[in-house]
């Protein structure tokens, strides 16, 4: 596809929304969405739909900008192809916000066996996201890679994350001992808040490159930050395109009719969902494994974002659905007995990707049982797998909807992402919250930090320690004695 930095030259890359099978019309009264139920809300999407605007025009929505920042795209593609040429491995550190988009773009834009290429066909390094502290992992990584030519990746939007620093100082003891402290540093990456914290003071003090986030962009929305944008440059991922589809999506955004909208209108149909018909799980279900770490991404945004006890006022709401990642057609298998006849509680969203980008026939064949499948491809089948999928929970009475994509490259990835972080920050002013916060996450954080004797924490240690003896008497061993 040519490059897209001109988004009114784009055709034919328009991302569909189809709410139809969410609606009364289609599955019942029992969930389904009335266009009552749709006016009640109206007056209160209009309003929040008139402070996004209000915040966009006055520089307020930090990842609403990302896809305009090409002064940093362009430092951070250099960064990149300067870095590449004497690198065979790239190992990202970070966990949340800092590695799933990331994790996202690789996924969806690399070839699925990437890793397992060899050299000469990959044309950028081997990445390893190492997004969780299991020793056996962190291990198993940092003993495949090559220290002199690997490039780390060290990513915390707060410069304090426990997992990420106490990865990063075992690494940088490998790295410095096998390399020496100048050649560690040259291939040691910073990305985290642009204003100062620890880990901003070390990378300065130590000489790594340092690449910042703008201090008004949260880490689950960071994805088209130098947190997503440096590993999709360095595994040669085309960043501008992946931007510029960002920005078109930005543009019919910018619709106030929210049912010209799809950021908007895909929020109202899940707060209605949620508030009204008793949806409290939302699954994502790409059918393509390609978007499958996308879904992971999504579950992430919206659940830390919409998962709130108080609303704005102080009110006790207990809001947010729970988000479920699926994976098409894998899952018909494992969770759609539950979806079509377990309890009335999920609302389920397709992702469809019509053009797969292969063609894998299914050759025609002798035996009469399996010639109905003779002469068609494996991408039509997984279309037609998703299709059935939704009429049958539609005929079940079950909620559901579809994203359409018309294939997968940046620009359709850029569309998908600004899209889904639109709806969830549009979704959080439905439910008045703040979708930006997360004091839930923050008291985990205190007590580990308190256990491993930070300063200033130790009541924090306390507390748990009276918490761990309580559970004793509760605790079944298999051996007694």
């Amino acid at each position: 596809m040519p490059r897209c930095k001109d988004i009114d030259l784009v055709k034919g890359m328009d991302i569909r929304l189809d709410y139809s099978q969410m609606m009364s019309e289609f599955i019942g009264d029992k969930c389904g969405i009335t266009e009552k139920d749709i006016a009640s809300v109206v007056p209160q999407a209009d309003k929040i739909i008139k402070t996004i605007a209000r915040e966009r025009k006055n520089n307020k929505l930090g990842f609403y900008n990302l896809p305009s920042d090409m002064e940093s795209a362009d430092k951070i593609r250099e960064l990149a192809d300067s870095l590449r040429q004497n690198c065979d491995d790239l190992v990202v550190l970070g966990i949340g916000g800092s590695a799933l988009g990331g994790k996202a773009l690789f996924n969806a834009l690399c070839h699925p066996l990437h890793n397992l290429l060899p050299k000469n066909k990959r044309k950028a390094p081997r990445v390893f996201f190492l997004d969780n502290i299991d020793p056996v992992m962190c291990q198993a990584v940092f003993g495949i890679v090559n220290p002199e030519k690997t490039v780390t990746a060290v990513v915390s939007k707060s410069g304090t994350t426990v997992e990420t620093i106490s990865q990063f100082l075992i690494f940088r003891d490998i790295l410095e001992r096998r390399t020496g402290k100048s050649a560690s540093a040259e291939k040691t990456i910073v990305i985290t808040d642009d204003n100062a914290n620890p880990l901003r003071t070390l990378a300065r003090k130590s000489g790594y490159h340092f690449l910042p986030v703008p201090a008004n962009v949260g880490g689950r929305y960071s994805v088209l930050s130098p947190v997503g944008l440096f590993p999709a440059a360095m595994l040669d991922i085309d960043i501008f395109e992946l931007m510029a589809g960002a920005r078109y999506m930005a543009e019919k955004c910018k619709a106030d009719n929210f049912r010209q909208n799809p950021a908007y209108m895909a929020g109202i149909i899940h707060y209605i969902a949620d508030t009204k018909k008793g949806l409290h799980i939302a699954v994502t279900m790409p059918y393509c494994d390609g978007l499958k770490e996308t879904a992971f991404w999504f579950r992430q945004i919206w659940a830390e974002s919409l998962g709130k006890e108080k609303d704005l006022n102080g009110k006790t709401v207990n809001a947010g659905q729970t988000p479920i990642a699926a994976l098409g057609a894998t899952d018909q298998h494992s969770q759609l007995q539950l979806y079509a006849e377990g309890p009335y509680d999920k609302m389920v969203t397709f992702w469809v990707v019509e053009k797969p980008g292969v063609k894998v026939m299914i050759p025609k064949i002798r035996e009469k049982e399996f010639t109905y499948l003779g002469g068609n491809t494996l991408g039509g089948l997984v279309n037609i797998e998703a299709q059935a999928t939704q009429l049958a929970l539609t005929e079940a009475g079950r909620s559901s909807m579809s994203l359409t994509l018309p294939e997968i490259n940046p620009f359709t990835i850029g569309q998908l992402l600004f899209l889904l972080e639109l709806q969830t920050y549009f979704t959080g002013g439905l439910y008045n919250i703040n979708p930006l916060d997360q004091p839930g996450v923050e008291a985990g954080k205190r007590y580990t930090k308190g256990l491993l004797g930070k300063p200033g924490l130790k009541n924090k240690a306390d507390i748990l320690n009276n918490w761990q003896n309580k559970i004793k008497s509760f605790t079944i061993k298999t051996n007694n004695s």
